[in-house]
């Protein structure tokens, strides 16, 4: 009663895509799945457990019949790939040794780290480490995600915060958090800050509005923005303001009197009081 379905489990194979992507005879599945686990679990001590950290908050991997290929998606992939590309060559040295397999390894830069349910959780559980005030975080870290473009956070730490003898839970809300519609964009992730009082649990849910919300976006703009050299003629439609050529002759016709611009004898076309009959 009262449970909350994770977000990541309800919507893979529906919006979410695989983590691990692969096909394996019933002899082989086990062990291969033992191994996607060991990647990720190398990958997260090797660039999230130590400094100076990489902020890996995916591992994708794809295996065909001979290679491994693994899809790092970082905050901070300069740390990640290091200088003149090290730090990846001996990744893949060391993920090969691990698997016995040829591994090639891709790094791919998380553009809003504020937006990354994995990285705002582990940066809350960072800060709670090291005796910073939880209200003051969980505050700081919803208005950055919001200032970021994120729609809703939901922020829940639960233990013995700020080393209160009694444990309990605070939560921490802004916008809106859509749980059960499948087509809603919900990150989801959780942490464990260890502290001297005890482990305090972290849960963060990020709404980043709709799947292919943001291209449908892009798109509707680059339909509505003007085509160069098809406005109508005038001076909004030549650049810099100016007049363009031809457009001052009619201007001079339209503004010159009806016998000027016809050539003619200066006949009015409306008769005076002394041509009445």
């Amino acid at each position: 009663m009262g449970q909350k379905t994770s977000p990541i489990g309800f919507r893979t194979g529906i919006t979410l895509g695989w983590q691990s992507t692969w096909f394996a005879p019933k002899a082989n599945y086990g062990d291969f799945l033992v191994e996607d686990q060991k990647i990720r679990q190398y990958v997260d001590r090797r660039f999230n457990r130590q400094m100076p950290k990489g902020a890996v908050a995916k591992v994708e991997i794809i295996r065909t019949r001979n290679e491994v290929n693994v899809t790092l998606h970082s905050g901070r992939p300069g740390v990640v790939i290091g200088p003149r590309g090290g730090e990846v060559d001996k990744l893949r040295e060391e993920l090969e040794a691990l698997t016995s397999r040829k591994v090639t390894v891709n790094v791919i830069e998380i553009k809003e780290p504020d937006l990354n349910a994995m990285l705002v959780a582990e940066g809350i559980g960072e800060q709670l480490s090291k005796r910073a005030s939880f209200r003051r975080t969980m505050k700081q870290f919803c208005e950055s995600a919001m200032n970021a473009g994120a729609k809703g956070v939901k922020i829940v730490c639960s233990g013995r915060l700020a080393g209160a003898e009694m444990a309990r839970q605070e939560t921490q809300k802004m916008g809106s958090i859509p749980l059960h519609t499948l087509d809603a964009d919900v990150d989801y992730s959780t942490a464990t800050a260890r502290t001297t009082y005890g482990a305090i649990g972290i849960k963060v849910w990020i709404y980043r509005g709709k799947f292919g919300e943001e291209t449908e976006r892009t798109e509707r703009r680059r339909q509505r923005r003007p085509m160069r050299g098809r406005g109508p003629m005038g001076p909004s439609s030549a650049p810099g303001g100016e007049e363009p050529a031809g457009g001052q002759e009619d201007a001079a016709v339209r503004a010159a009197p009806p016998a000027a611009a016809s050539g003619g004898a200066g006949v009015s076309s409306a008769p005076g009081p002394e041509g009445r009959t």
